[in-house]
């Protein structure tokens, strides 16, 4: 963390998170709680609850959770000193100079400047629209892309100029130096002292990253010239595989799916049009970490990919790499036209719209596009058809169910007996392939993968081999604070187990000991994984159950501290014993009033029968 611990947690108290959230999500008052529809998943009822008093939020139905600076890094697919000063800002909060290692402010630095050279070249660009050289560019976008004034402005568009060094020239004119305009990309500096822009004769479409900042530029060259669509070149604020186009108008849009098309105009003209959850890849082959950028607002995706031989073969490929982000895909059909710019200019919105709605699985579009190899009126071709599919079915479910789903629907289809299709996936499913340098059969693999992705998650998940009973102690004590003062010198952080549970509790006891509460969302702040924060707000979120009488909540309580005391106890036995201490060992099996009757004698430690006062 770059912030101090005063800093950060100035900046979250002057964010109240109801007001935060309320300006994303629809909010609900039910008690204590606000309650509305979960930005992180599709849900039709609203588990998303924010309390005000924690200052925190979780939904019930993902998992996610967090304080205000984790609602924002994840809505907002921010890094947390990102979020810091995005509600510092929010605040009116003047943040200090980070504090940051040499190499990280020179980075900063470059980051900074490149932004800011970024900013006035959009600014430039823009203007020279209204130039008597803008001219052919502005008629561009107005006649022949039917784009309004008012989009032209929304998105910044403009013309890069005749001459190749008019925006180096501006920029210098400005005070801009030569160190940081290198790092652009937008010049190329050659051996005799000229620069030359990169961009020249363009129609200029300004990149911008999820905070509206330019991160970089696509053109398009007006009247004869190669290539027709150029970009910024990757610089330290612009990784063409890390973006997506029109994603910061995108993910204000309320509506459970996204579109997602192959160019900067489609984008645009689809906005325009209201269809302003649509993105576009920047210039390049859908990449993983766009499709993981993606995931994060929906997991419904549309397809609206031109319709031609291109088109068809980047669906193919962007299919899969959804799919492993857990994404379902949908297939827009834009016949008789090429691409939604044309479609909607032809036939308007209503009609696209009535092609969402009819968009059909990636299932039935591979189906198709396998089809049109083979000639099913053959039987050896129907034959070799059946083969290719269920052997891309073996290759890609894992799932039984979802697979037994998939051969059904292909039965259905095509009219097979079901179990004619089983019989064939069967024998598919036994061939030998090569896995990881052995060779074993398809559904060996399968299982392998299986037990692979079992193993991560649980060594991934915070929560994996967590005491219940420490992790109950745990949300009791942050739920009612007075509960510290009934287990005082009984449990102490000490007896948490090591990892997330113990720096909970460690925080917990600490904040209790200064201020005479537990405050859930500053603990959070101290977690920066995102699977640590959703555990930790899953146990400082969640209220206890406060419907029991106080003679059964001081039962439960009192069984509780004993569960996690006699396993705190029996741990550092353990540790004794290993370590041949003595000392360490009869201190402890010397306390007296056995906890539980007939445990061995190496185990007598004893607590109070009656722990709770």
């Amino acid at each position: 963390m770059f912030y101090s611990d005063e800093i950060i947690e100035q900046v979250r108290e002057s964010n109240d998170i109801v007001d935060v959230v309320g300006g994303y999500v629809h909010l609900t008052k039910r008690g204590s709680n606000y309650f509305g529809l979960c930005p992180f998943h599709n849900e039709k009822s609203g588990s998303f609850s924010v309390h005000q008093g924690r200052q925190m939020f979780h939904c019930f139905g993902c998992g996610e959770g967090g304080n205000v600076f984790s609602f924002i890094m994840k809505y907002e697919n921010m890094t947390f000193p990102e979020a810091v000063k995005y509600l510092a800002d929010r605040a009116g909060i003047k943040l200090p100079e980070a504090k940051m290692t040499e190499e990280q402010k020179r980075n900063a630095d470059i980051r900074s400047g490149i932004l800011e050279v970024n900013k006035a070249a959009a600014v430039f660009f823009h203007k020279q629209l209204k130039t008597q050289n803008g001219q052919l560019a502005y008629k561009y976008f107005k006649e022949k892309r039917g784009l309004s004034d008012e989009t032209i402005v929304k998105y910044g568009l403009g013309y890069s100029g005749r001459g190749r060094g008019v925006l180096y020239q501006y920029l210098k004119e400005k005070g801009f130096k030569d160190k940081v305009l290198k790092e652009t990309g937008l010049f190329t500096y050659n051996d005799n002292g000229s620069v030359n822009d990169i961009f020249f004769n363009r129609a200029m479409f300004p990149i911008m990253d999820l905070q509206n900042k330019v991160i970089g530029f696509g053109g398009r060259v007006m009247g004869d010239g190669e290539p027709k669509y150029l970009n910024s070149p990757e610089t330290k604020v612009f990784d063409k595989g890390r973006n997506l186009f029109g994603l910061n108008y995108a993910k204000l849009d309320r509506r459970p799916y996204m579109l997602i098309c192959e160019g900067y105009m489609d984008v645009i003209s689809m906005h325009q049009a209201g269809f302003t959850n649509t993105v576009a890849s920047l210039g390049t082959a859908l990449t993983g970490m766009q499709a993981h950028l993606l995931a994060r607002y929906t997991k419904d995706v549309y397809l609206t990919y031109d319709s031609d031989g291109a088109g068809i073969k980047a669906a193919l490929r962007a299919i899969p790499i959804f799919r492993d982000e857990g994404v379902a895909i949908h297939v827009i059909n834009m016949q008789p036209y090429k691409d939604p710019d044309e479609f909607i200019k032809n036939l308007g919105p209503e009609e696209y719209q009535k092609r969402i709605d009819s968009a059909i699985s990636s299932f039935t579009f591979e189906l198709q596009v396998t089809e049109k190899k083979y000639n099913l009126s053959e039987p050896e071709q129907k034959n070799r058809f059946f083969e290719e599919v269920l052997t891309n079915i073996a290759k890609t479910y894992e799932d039984a169910l979802e697979r037994r789903g998939y051969l059904e629907a292909l039965a259905a289809r095509y009219k097979v007996e079901l179990k004619d299709i089983e019989e064939r996936f069967k024998k598919i499913g036994s061939r030998p392939v090569n896995y990881q340098g052995r060779v074993v059969t398809a559904e060996e693999a399968r299982e392998i993968r299986e037990e692979k992705a079992r193993e991560l998650a649980v060594k991934k998940s915070p929560a994996a081999d967590i005491s219940p009973d420490q992790k109950h102690l745990l949300t009791w004590l942050g739920s009612e604070p007075a509960v510290f003062e009934r287990i005082k010198g009984i449990i102490g952080p000490e007896d948490f187990d090591e990892g997330i549970l113990r720096n909970i509790a460690k925080m917990a006891f600490e904040q209790y000991a200064a201020n005479g509460k537990v405050m859930p969302a500053s603990i959070l702040s101290r977690f920066e994984d995102p699977d640590d924060q959703n555990f930790a707000s899953d146990v400082l979120q969640t209220d206890f159950n406060v419907e029991m009488d106080e003679s059964s909540k001081k039962k439960a309580l009192e069984d509780t501290v004993k569960k996690v005391k006699l396993a705190s106890v029996e741990r550092r036995l353990d540790a004794a014993t290993a370590a041949n201490d003595m000392a360490a060992f009869m201190e402890l099996v010397a306390q007296k009033n056995p906890l539980l009757p007939g445990l061995p004698e190496r185990s007598s430690f004893v607590l109070q029968t009656q722990v709770i006062p």
